[in-house]
């Protein structure tokens, strides 16, 4: 088959819409269940290439949630703690590595994840599907599928779930076109091999040493960049994304963003949050709205009279400011990457809030002078890549 015709485009109002093959070849996917639209196919496509690169650069099971064709989180397979298991919902499972994978992409910024696109480098288990069987989420792509899992991927959504399968071996042609406002666009593919070579060979810091699961962890944020929509940052720790800022015009906005969300996946983690009793019978997505709100300074609108009780089974002392500045200060070792130079050191200032000790980006500011200076007043390490990551 060369053609699959979509129900609609980006749009209810854009028709007719459909995937296809130019050159009359076999399209390189299958559709197990389900009929996928046209923007679950940019999930699907982006977010493929983005886990096969993951297992590629680092040899482990990777796996992505994306949404509106950015990734909401990536992460390759690392064992859990109990702690993440726990703020991940994820504690009552058996974890295969490529489950753990998927688990720690969705509990990034679950909030965002609502409704996702999963994306898998290795075959779907039923582990990864009971997993996914209970959360919301569109659809996923994988290189194959067991026979139980997707029995268990059938039940999702009244039987409508979207899977889809990709020929793990297929290449796209080295010249890809796209086209806008009736004029055709054409450029060579993206094929930059982003390895540890890329992270080592040039680091302009005081402090010059990467441990190894830094390494790792630039590995995955600048993979992760690669397919995200520029401007982007992205944080990492753990072998997970932790924060991702997508799609901003200012990159210091980028590196709040992705700052923003890895301060809540490490607040997430705080001892009174763990410790909060949810009623029984709550959604899925209304808990993981409320832990947000509770984490924020907007807490007292969970908490005030006729609202706690219909959310917790007791009503939870609030997490004070204090609290949460001191919560923060424990959050180090954490990388960072950027798909094109900082401009100044204002990003490395607010990165550092949010424990960044690592740093991979471009170089080429007008300015590295004064980011190199700001990352040796933090005894940072800094890569300068030499390559910038723009998708479009």
């Amino acid at each position: 088959m060369n053609e699959l015709a979509l129900k609609y485009g980006c749009n209810p109002n854009q028709k007719p819409s459909r995937i296809f093959m130019k050159d009359g070849g076999e399209l390189p996917v299958e559709v197990l269940n389900g009929k996928p639209g046209y923007i679950n196919f940019l999930d699907a496509f982006n977010s493929w290439q983005l886990v096969k690169e993951l297992k590629a650069a680092t040899g482990l099971p990777a796996a992505a949630s994306f949404k509106h064709v950015s990734p909401a989180g990536a992460a390759v397979a690392t064992e859990l703690s109990d702690t993440l298991k726990k703020i991940y919902f994820v504690d009552d499972l058996e974890l295969s590595p490529i489950a753990s994978a998927y688990a720690k992409a969705r509990g990034a910024d679950r909030m965002s994840s609502y409704g996702d696109w999963v994306a898998l480098s290795d075959t779907c288990d039923a582990q990864t599907a009971t997993l996914l069987a209970r959360e919301v989420s569109d659809g996923i792509i994988a290189p194959d599928y067991t026979d139980e899992a997707l029995e268990i991927l059938k039940t999702k959504r009244k039987g409508n779930y979207n899977v889809v399968k990709i020929d793990p071996d297929y290449t796209p042609a080295p010249i890809e076109h796209k086209d806008v406002f009736g004029i055709t666009f054409e450029q060579g593919r993206n094929e930059l091999k982003i390895d540890e070579e890329m992270i080592t060979a040039n680091i302009p810091t005081a402090n010059k040493f990467f441990p190894e699961e830094a390494k790792r962890d630039l590995l995955i944020a600048l993979i992760t960049l690669k397919y995200t929509q520029s401007n982007s940052v992205c944080y990492a720790k753990d072998g997970q994304a932790i924060g991702v800022g997508a799609g901003q015009q200012s990159r210091v906005h980028c590196t709040r963003l992705a700052g923003n969300k890895a301060d809540i996946w490490w607040l997430r983690q705080h001892p009174k949050v763990l410790g909060l009793q949810f009623v029984d019978n709550i959604r899925r997505p209304d808990r993981d709205n409320t832990i947000d709100v509770y984490i924020s300074d907007e807490y007292e609108d969970v908490l005030r009279e006729g609202t706690w009780q219909n959310l917790f089974k007791v009503k939870p002392e609030p997490l004070t400011n204090e609290e949460k500045k001191e919560w923060l200060a424990k959050n180090t070792g954490v990388s960072l990457g950027s798909d094109a130079f900082f401009p100044f050191g204002d990003n490395i200032e607010r990165a550092k809030k949010s424990g960044v000790q690592y740093v991979a980006q471009p170089g080429g500011s007008i300015r590295d002078d004064n980011v190199i200076e700001t990352c040796d007043k933090y005894n940072m390490t800094m890569a300068f890549t030499g390559i910038r990551l723009f998708h479009h």
